[in-house]
């Protein structure tokens, strides 16, 4: 269970703090929303791996696919960002057509709709009744291969069918790193003020052909899909940059009805940046194309004080991304390269979250046999003082924090 790992952290020195472990094994009560109160609960249904330095730590679970469920930067008092879902967790039953446990970093595949989907029995209608998560990305355990305290390396055997019944046979390798500030400075180049705490961790997820044939454009691939399900706020705005030009030349800034069109009150497309409203308070999604797409996308809840920021790594070569539009597209190969969705009721009222998320999907996966592709997705999350949090803003979007929180103003 978590208590060994935290045990071996505290051991090599990375915890000057012994109270942190006795607080941990004596059963300290920690309010909901901290790490500490995620910890102890996801401890009861898996041998969980945590990885940490200092202040920043995270959870990762074998048992739920291998996701990263939640991060702090504050150690176990501290704010926990990742979204769970302790109602499907402690019900310890199998849902219909997707299990969503939550967590801020966890492995998917696509396409969802479409004539290479991998969600539809061959032939069937793209409607929700027949809609179904593959079991080996929604409910079975993986491997965990090896971990440290800064890493962890787990591991999963697929096989799928899509639409055209094209069968699709794999293994996925997925190491996290937890990430040091020399990282920090090589990634985003910024230097922190002294009361600034954050957290970064990355994924780097490779899918190989185990197959004895390709994966190829008529018979239809997948594509690297990770899913990132945050705590939202009244006071969360979606911040993704784009790059500017003539439409007839790189297409529309974004696809913005998924579910519906997203209403104009909760989006706006200003000078490079895309701004949505990430409350969980009304369900929509939106996502931009590897024409307009940068490299970073990110969000600012400014009711917490906490700024986030997700990479990904782009290819510099123009590729093919796969189109996930629920239907028989006449361009398969024409789909979204970064997505972000806002949960919401449904029509009968229900709802599975609130959360919102920020996704980045890697290109369709052309591979021979025994050939890979890895997707690197990277998370990064900032708490602290609004001047401080405000220069890291400006140097990463471009903008500042206030223009971000008056933008629906």
């Amino acid at each position: 269970m978590y208590k060994y790992h935290l045990f071996l952290i505290l051991f090599i020195g990375l915890f000057s703090c012994q109270s942190t472990h006795e607080e941990a094994q004596n059963g300290q009560e920690f309010k909901k929303g901290t790490f500490g109160f995620d910890l102890e609960f996801l401890d009861d249904y898996d041998s969980l791996v945590v990885l940490g330095s200092g202040d920043a730590m995270l959870i990762i679970s074998p048992a739920f696919q291998g996701k990263v469920f939640t991060s702090t930067a504050s150690r176990l008092e501290g704010q926990s960002f990742g979204w769970i879902n302790y109602d499907a967790i402690s019900s310890q039953k199998t849902a219909p057509h997707i299990n969503a446990y939550g967590g801020e970093d966890r492995f998917w595949l696509g396409p969802e709709g479409g004539q290479y989907s991998i969600y539809f029995e061959p032939g069937s209608e793209m409607v929700f009744d027949n809609w179904q998560t593959p079991a080996s990305i929604d409910i079975e355990p993986w491997t965990l291969v090896s971990s440290s305290e800064m890493s962890a390396q787990l591991s999963k055997s697929i096989q799928l069918k899509n639409y055209m019944g094209t069968t699709l046979q794999g293994e996925v390798d997925r190491v996290i790193n937890l990430l040091t500030e020399a990282d920090l400075q090589r990634l985003l180049d910024i230097q922190l003020g002294d009361g600034t705490k954050w957290v970064g961790f990355e994924s780097n997820n490779t899918l190989t052909n185990t197959g004895p044939t390709s994966w190829a454009e008529e018979s239809g691939t997948v594509c690297i899909w990770i899913l990132g399900m945050f705590n939202p706020s009244d006071a969360t705005t979606v911040v993704i940059p784009y790059l500017t030009g003539d439409e007839q030349e790189l297409g529309p800034i974004a696809t913005t009805d998924y579910f519906g069109e997203i209403p104009g009150d909760r989006i706006a497309m200003q000078d490079g940046i895309l701004y949505f409203k990430g409350d969980g308070k009304h369900r929509g999604k939106l996502g931009i194309s590897p024409e307009r797409a940068t490299s970073v996308a990110g969000s600012y809840d400014a009711e917490n004080k906490v700024l986030t920021i997700v990479q990904y790594d782009k290819p510099e070569e123009k590729s093919l991304y796969m189109n996930q539009v629920w239907a028989i597209q006449d361009e398969p190969y024409k789909g979204d390269v970064i997505n972000s969705y806002n949960d919401g009721p449904l029509e009968n009222g229900d709802q599975m979250g609130p959360f919102y998320e920020l996704e980045t999907v890697s290109p369709a996966a052309f591979l021979d046999p025994e050939q890979s592709i890895t997707h690197t997705h990277l998370t990064f999350h900032f708490e602290g003082e609004e001047g401080q949090l405000n220069e890291v803003a400006e140097k990463v979007f471009g903008i500042s924090l206030e223009k971000i929180i008056g933008i629906f103003d």
